[in-house]
């Protein structure tokens, strides 16, 4: 298990900025507009030979009592428990503050190493400047420059010092559930009722979550990794440049997940968005589970109102009826963990190999069910078809002229593919060659 670091102070100081220079990416979202960073945000840094988890926390506030203040005090409470070190994070060129004091009075009860990062010392004269930062009472200071990385080696060197040795664990490949939908739908509730704690800051207010949040889950023997991504919504609503980091984060989001869970709302229905972003994770050959939230307030659920529900979302996405559907509360926390049950069969199923003579068997037996067309007087034919890779599952066909093949001709065969062999939930993609 890797050491971990926080980055802690209050509001506009450069955390995000000092993070994304520690793992080397524009991973967190950098903005001057308070509030950005909301929840505890994750990556990996690695220096001198060591390396080290990092998070990157909101500003600390002490005393506001807005619900989304109050939760990001919450969670720097959790980063610093969290944490073998922590970087206390001041701004040279504002000098010290109120808010400085307390949270370095917060600091200073804390038993683990704390080392004070005077940021923003662009030239000597900010950096001679950061000694007055003494006064909050820690013995060593580290003036940097996150933008233009200046002293950022001489703490890093530091800080490498005193990590605790990094615990062996063995390695494994654990796979990635990417919980994405519209604003305020329950995605992070969902994420908190499965994890049994505040992982991340949940509200009313659309859009709280707008970094993506990654959390390790243990269900019956089985890891799996939750991201609680940023809710999507329609790219001529993102006015902000945060909504539109955010955006683009979701959408990575699901380019790196192995299945995304896209969250609905059960009392808003099934819209435009939805539909795209099911598109977005078929293109990208990523297991798909739809989840209806909020069914607790579905009023006069019978027997058949699940079902209408199914129905009327396969009419709004044709084509997507290989996408299994789950009814849940996330607030009550109903049928929850059929999700991850779900989510997991779906992991499997895009693991699943046909072998080549059983594939060619099969194409055998569907090619007599409905004759392949005949192109400008010639006969096509599909002269024989193997799997060639798992996880996503992609298969190759050999025929004629592949060119003249119907669209209507390759729905059919994933038709029947799906019929035979399932694969629920994983998009199927089929390459059509001349031989």
């Amino acid at each position: 298990m890797l050491p971990v670091v926080s980055i802690v102070g209050r509001p506009n100081v450069g955390k995000s900025t000092i993070f994304n220079r520690l793992i080397g990416s524009r991973k967190a979202i950098v903005d001057d507009e308070y509030g950005v960073t909301r929840d505890r945000h994750y990556g990996e840094s690695f220096w001198n030979g060591r390396r080290f988890n990092v998070i990157d926390t909101g500003g600390y506030l002490p005393d506001a009592t807005d619900v989304v203040v109050e939760g990001i005090r919450e969670q720097v409470h959790i980063a610093i428990a969290e944490s073998d070190v922590i970087l206390f994070v001041v701004d040279t060129e504002g000098g010290i503050t109120s808010l400085d004091k307390a949270v370095a009075e917060l600091l200073r009860k804390q038993d683990k190493p704390v080392l004070l990062v005077p940021n923003k010392a662009d030239n000597d004269e900010r950096t001679l400047n950061a000694t007055e930062f003494y006064e909050l009472g820690f013995e060593e200071l580290y003036p940097i420059s996150a933008v233009n990385g200046r002293g950022t080696g001489d703490l890093l060197d530091e800080l490498v010092s005193r990590l605790p040795e990094e615990k062996e664990v063995p390695e494994t490949t654990t796979p990635k559930l990417a919980v994405v939908g519209r604003p305020n739908v329950g995605k992070s509730s969902f994420v908190n009722a499965l994890l049994n704690h505040e992982r991340c800051i949940v509200t009313d207010i659309p859009g709280t979550t707008r970094d993506s949040i990654n959390s390790k889950l243990t269900y019956e023997g089985k890891d799996y990794i939750l991201v609680d991504t940023a809710g999507l919504r329609k790219k001529r609503k993102v006015k902000e440049n945060v909504e539109f980091y955010s955006t683009v984060r979701t959408d990575r989001a699901i380019k790196e997940c192995d299945v995304a869970i896209l969250m609905l709302d059960a009392m808003r229905g099934f819209e435009a968005q939805d539909k795209h972003i099911l598109r977005e994770a078929e293109k990208y050959n990523k297991g798909i589970v739809i989840v209806l939230n909020k069914w607790d307030l579905v009023p006069d659920k019978d027997t058949n109102i699940h079902k209408e529900f199914e129905e009327y979302i396969y009419s709004r996405a044709p084509m997507m009826e290989y996408v299994p559907i789950v009814s849940i509360s996330a607030l009550s926390g109903q049928r929850i963990h059929k999700v991850i049950t779900v989510a997991d069969r779906v992991l499997e199923e895009r693991k699943k190999k046909i072998s080549t003579p059983e594939l060619n068997d099969f194409i055998g037996r569907i090619l007599k069910e409905k004759p392949l067309p005949i192109r400008r007087r010639v006969p096509l034919k599909i002269k024989y078809g193997t799997q060639v890779k798992t996880s996503p599952p992609v298969f190759k066909f050999f025929m004629n002229i592949p060119e003249e093949l119907p669209a209507n001709y390759r729905r059919y065969i994933e038709n029947k593919i799906r019929e035979e062999y399932g694969f629920e939930g994983v998009p199927i993609t089929m390459t059509f060659k001349k031989k």
